[in-house]
């Protein structure tokens, strides 16, 4: 697993302002993106979220949500805004990162037969958003003839190694012996063993929220998130660490990245011996950590999500207890 660092910017950022978490939307033609798309903006819960899209002409926005419709911009009711990108997509975020109000969470829908985890790249070039996932559709009637396609097969194949989350779409259209057996083929050959199901484009809000029914200090700055009643999907577990005292910085990345393909997200604050108090984000196969000088912690706190057995959660807690190197400041 390799840790990434945002060291350059496209935007001059105002110091302060949390980034805003980017989730890029991968699959291949015909996958279920658009409906995931269409299903999240009908779901909003009150967050503001744009969503940028290579072409209008999928996105089937309800009229009764339609606030104003520009060329290139959709302006929505609830606060969401959809943007068209063709290839624009620098130039579209420098100016999302440079609004007064930012949204809540951005979207991007990468073009069927583009490389979901280059587009997450130029997202991390600009401090002004940091990654909160890469989820990929996956069509459960076709992704094996799309695999085994000779032109596109490389493709489709590139696409799921970039998930840090495989959303399985279509599946009323496939046998439940025929589903299972797909879902641990995908957990084979992604990079992740996170593979959930879709709902008529709703993916369980765990994946795009899982912060929902958190308290920590300071998320989205400090923007409540309504909590949500679904569970979390089978196969995933959450668990959260609290601990008075202050980490290593080297030591919690290496336990950090014990779990590659197993860990979905973890996120929190922590007391630093090198940095004082710092936030943490890892996703997927990325460990992303930034001093926040203004937060005075007086514990570690820490949620983590993944497929990840009691043996699994036994072995991290141990490796995170390892971090520690002396009492917290608090207790100093």
């Amino acid at each position: 697993m390799t840790t990434t660092s945002m060291s350059s910017s496209m935007s001059a950022d105002k110091p302060g302002r949390a980034p805003v978490p980017m989730i890029v939307l991968g699959g291949y033609l015909g996958a279920g993106k658009t409906t995931i798309v269409n299903a999240l903006l009908r779901n909003a819960d009150g967050l503001r979220i744009t969503v940028l899209v290579n072409d209008f002409g999928s996105i089937n926005v309800d009229a009764s949500l339609i606030r104003e419709r520009g060329d290139d911009v959709i302006g929505l009711e609830n606060g969401c805004v959809c943007c068209t990108i063709g290839g624009r997509l620098v130039e579209t975020l420098i100016a999302i990162g440079e609004r007064e109000v930012r949204p809540d969470l951005l979207v991007i829908e990468a073009s069927g037969v583009s490389d979901p985890m280059r587009i997450a790249q130029v997202g991390l070039l600009d401090k002004a958003f940091r990654l909160h996932g890469i989820v990929v559709a996956v069509d459960a009637q076709g992704i094996g003839q799309t695999l085994a396609d000779r032109y596109v097969g490389d493709i489709a194949q590139k696409q799921l190694m970039a998930a840090s989350t495989l959303v399985m779409t279509k599946t009323d259209l496939v046998a439940p012996d025929t589903l299972q057996s797909l879902r641990e083929r995908l957990a084979e050959l992604g990079a992740t063993q996170v593979v959930v199901t879709a709902n008529n484009g709703v993916v369980p809000p765990a994946i795009l929220f899982p912060d929902e029914a958190l308290a920590l200090p300071g998320w989205l700055g400090g923007r409540p998130m309504r909590i949500s009643g679904h569970a979390l999907p089978a196969g995933l577990r959450s668990f959260v660490w609290r601990v008075n005292g202050v980490s290593d910085r080297h030591r919690l990345k290496a336990a950090l990245t014990m779990y590659p393909g197993k860990l979905l997200r973890a996120k929190g604050f922590v007391n630093l011996a090198s940095g004082g108090a710092s936030e943490v984000h890892v996703v997927g196969t990325r460990v992303a950590i930034s001093k926040r000088p203004n937060l005075t912690l007086h514990e570690s706190s820490m949620v983590f999500i993944g497929v990840l057995s009691d043996d699994d959660v036994a072995r991290l807690d141990d490796a995170l207890q390892a971090t520690l190197t002396e009492p917290s400041p608090s207790e100093a």
